[in-house]
């Protein structure tokens, strides 16, 4: 312990010192030593002693659950990732309280717990956009057309398929993966091949409205008779 540098009534009877701290791997700490004496007794004892930051004190870095502290990425084999329960991403997969066959419905392949909000496809489709199968990349300026015209885009289901769709094209670098309807690449279904070597020569231009004036050879030879000598 260090100097003194004041103390805080805690209560009746209970005084907290603040005494600086030497030790050069705790810099900015102090040293919190509360003190409190019983009703009637005239000796005072100690409480409690902790080593407090101050100012300039270094931090470990603020807590984050492990839930927040995942990217994409970072699932492993094996990994579980449970959804919150309030999860803004999802809503019930069906509305309590309609009358609604819910036996039929889970039947029919829609009896899932929860689907997508409005807010998790909103969310999901700025992320798609952004990402390397979105519209503004190198690979889709440089595209011949847009996915939406290739024959090996399959739309998604319900609302995301007005923007989205999945590639199905095996030699596509995005072949398996959600991509924009304006995204692109040259694996288009209607690409055309170019040509190695262009052999048909540009069409002359030719100036119809012009014209130059040519004199004629001489008299003898206009008036001369190509048949005349044998």
């Amino acid at each position: 312990m260090g100097e003194h540098l004041g103390f805080d009534n805690e209560g009746d009877r209970v005084v907290t010192h603040y005494f600086e701290c030497l030790d050069r791997a705790y810099r900015g700490w102090r040293w919190a030593v509360t003190v409190t004496r019983a009703s009637r007794a005239r000796v005072v004892t100690v409480s409690e002693t902790v080593l407090l930051p101050g100012t300039g004190a270094l931090l470990a870095p603020r807590w984050v659950p492990w839930n927040e502290r995942l990217r994409p990425g970072d699932l492993g084999v094996g990994d579980l990732l449970p959804a919150e329960a309030d999860d803004d991403r999802l809503v019930p997969g069906f509305a309590s309280g309609e009358d609604i066959d819910k036996q039929m419905i889970f039947e029919l392949g829609l009896g899932r717990a929860r689907v997508l909000s409005p807010l998790g496809r909103d969310l999901a489709a700025r992320r798609w956009r952004a990402g390397e199968a979105g519209p503004n990349t190198p690979i889709a300026h440089a595209a011949p057309a847009q996915c939406s015209t290739c024959g090996f885009y399959w739309p998604l289901a319900g609302t995301l398929g007005l923007g989205f769709g999945v590639c199905a094209n095996e030699y596509a670098p995005d072949d398996g993966r959600v991509v924009c309807a304006d995204h692109g690449c040259g694996a288009h279904s209607e690409a055309t091949t170019v040509p190695s070597m262009v052999t048909d020569s540009a069409p002359p231009i030719l100036d119809d409205m012009g014209y130059d004036i040519i004199e004629s050879g001489s008299e003898d030879e206009a008036g001369s008779d190509p048949q005349g000598d044998s």
